[in-house]
């Protein structure tokens, strides 16, 4: 196990009584170098959305945390907030809840498919609906046909946002 999921689970245990006490999801959880800063993320989420004086209530207990247990050598920003409405999928209750819904898929090489003219195009981002998955695969269902996807070939899942 790496430094950066050591401190992503130690985290997760820390964070996860504060936003069960408020009756909040805890959707990640992650440690990332942007730049010359590491973050610290954590994003939470609840029923009718979540407010920012929410993620701040939140933010405020587990800095405290945080700073009791410091296990996180480095200097880095703490942030808690909602995951968006383009949400990604990762985890296993993500797709589950998501089953039906539209969502966007980026892939790491592109494949081939037809186009509305009938030509094989390649490409590397797909939109259409998550009708099932499991560990090895996600199908997604595009106008008149569905395609199985395997998880290694997918960059990124997220829910679809149109504007």
């Amino acid at each position: 196990m790496s430094q950066r999921e050591e401190y992503e689970i130690r985290t997760e245990q820390l964070i996860l009584p504060l936003v069960e006490k408020n009756n909040f999801e805890l959707v990640d959880v992650e440690y990332v170098k942007e730049g010359a800063n590491w973050y610290l993320r954590a994003y939470i989420d609840k029923a009718g959305g979540i407010t920012v004086d929410d993620c701040e209530a939140v933010s405020r207990e587990l800095s405290d945390l945080l700073d009791v247990e410091d296990f996180i050598p480095d200097a880095y920003i703490l942030e808690v907030s909602s995951p968006g409405l383009g949400r990604q999928l990762k985890k296993e209750k993500d797709f589950k809840r998501s089953i039906g819904e539209e969502v966007e898929v980026k892939l790491y090489k592109g494949i081939e498919l037809l186009n509305e003219k009938g030509k094989k195009v390649k490409v590397k981002e797909i939109f259409g609906y998550l009708r099932e998955y499991d560990e090895e695969t996600v199908t997604v269902e595009m106008e008149d046909e569905s395609l199985v996807i395997s998880r290694k070939e997918i960059a990124i899942i997220r829910l679809a946002v149109h504007f």
